[in-house]
């Protein structure tokens, strides 16, 4: 009995550091939103106190709106934002699932070769690629516009085909046979089997793809040209540069704001973001 009790205690013991390492982990990755927030709480005068105040005095929670009216488009730059985003996800979900079902249900001859050809493009890094890109865009005449930011979403990613490719693979290959023993054709085989079963996998595709529009600077830096087709992430670079001296407690004001819709998003999305990675499986 007393060894069981000396195990048990040294399991609660372990668990108890791995819990506090974790909470001492979390607090020190929080401490820049912390902060951002404290700051978006102060008047400018506090905002370069020495010693720093965590905590201010007075809140000024009206920063939030000012911030707002100062940034003369955010509404235009959060319109185009959610924008991007949607033809984004929907580009990237819809191509990189089609890719993954011939890669991974369909037989044909050079499939594996041709699949490690488009892992290998992962290891391309996109400044490589940027210049060809622009160049490319500024010949049809595109750049200017959001269609270069959305556009290139609609050919398959290869980090996304290689994610839902891995779960497709685990799928039962019964569930096909016995499709087309019953007449159904292979897009309706995709449609109405394939991508139900999927709906874990395509959430993770789309959260990832989401997050990375909403964050993106450096592509609509390189290809958008006009105040009025800028993103939030270009707008907050924008409003810094506009004036003199950077107003810090409205500059954190409206990164607090750009970054909460995020926030939100991955913990409504939590359940399905944990589901879909777990059920992606590693089956080669």
């Amino acid at each position: 009995m007393s060894l069981h009790r000396r195990r048990s205690r040294s399991l609660n013991f372990s668990k108890i550091m791995v819990y506090l390492l974790l909470v001492v982990g979390a607090f020190i990755f929080a401490m820049p939103l912390i902060w951002m927030l404290s700051t978006a709480l102060k008047p400018i005068e506090q905002t370069m106190q020495m010693p720093p105040k965590w905590i201010p005095d007075d809140p000024q929670w009206g920063n939030f709106w000012q911030a707002i009216k100062e940034m003369r488009y955010f509404w235009t730059y959060l319109f185009n934002t959610l924008f991007l985003c949607t033809l984004t996800v929907i580009g990237t979900v819809t191509s990189s699932a089609m890719a993954a079902y011939g890669f991974s249900r369909i037989s044909w001859r050079g499939r594996e070769r041709t699949f490690l050809i488009v892992l290998a493009t992962m290891m391309i890094p996109f400044p490589v690629v940027m210049v060809p890109l622009y160049c490319l865009f500024r010949s049809i005449g595109l750049t200017g516009t959001l269609a270069p930011l959305w556009l290139p979403t609609f050919f398959a990613g290869a980090f996304n085909v290689f994610l839902l490719r891995q779960f497709f693979m685990t799928l039962p290959r019964d569930l096909s046979e016995a499709a087309r023993i019953d007449g159904c054709s292979e897009w309706r085989i995709f449609w109405q089997i394939i991508l139900p079963l999927a709906k874990p996998t395509l959430l993770v595709v789309g959260l990832f793809q989401f997050m990375a529009t909403w964050n993106d600077f450096l592509g609509p830096l390189i290809y958008l040209t006009d105040q009025q087709d800028f993103t939030l992430a270009l707008g907050l670079q924008f409003f810094q540069s506009q004036h003199g001296g950077t107003q810090w407690h409205y500059l954190m004001a409206a990164s607090a704001l750009v970054v909460l819709p995020v926030i939100i998003l991955f913990f409504c999305a939590q359940r399905y973001f944990i589901e879909g990675i777990s059920m992606t499986g590693l089956k080669g």
